[in-house]
């Protein structure tokens, strides 16, 4: 799978997890240069609290639009520290 910004890509990786629908890339499939921590937070009932990262590439950015699960509950526990995107990010594989 891979994912894209502005036309730049993210993060690549063959081994991410799917869950409810999003695909969760592992830490080192994922460009940090492009991201910056934000300070959102939300808390799904099964997965625990998200933390999210601003996406900017080449002038352009989107607000919160990755997040992961730093400790996530047991439950979802393989997507420790993996990150999702949404809101302008595009994945596909």
């Amino acid at each position: 799978m891979r994912a894209t910004f502005n036309g730049v890509v993210i993060a690549d990786s063959d081994s991410t997890v799917v869950v409810e629908g999003n695909h969760y890339f592992p830490p080192d499939a994922v460009t940090w240069e492009y991201f910056t921590e934000s300070d959102t937070h939300t808390v799904c009932p099964w997965k625990g609290t998200a933390s999210y990262f601003t996406v900017a590439v080449e002038g352009e950015s989107s607000v919160d639009a990755a997040w992961t699960y730093p400790t996530p509950s047991a439950a979802a526990a393989e997507i420790a520290n993996h990150v999702a995107f949404w809101r302008g990010v595009t994945v596909e594989g």
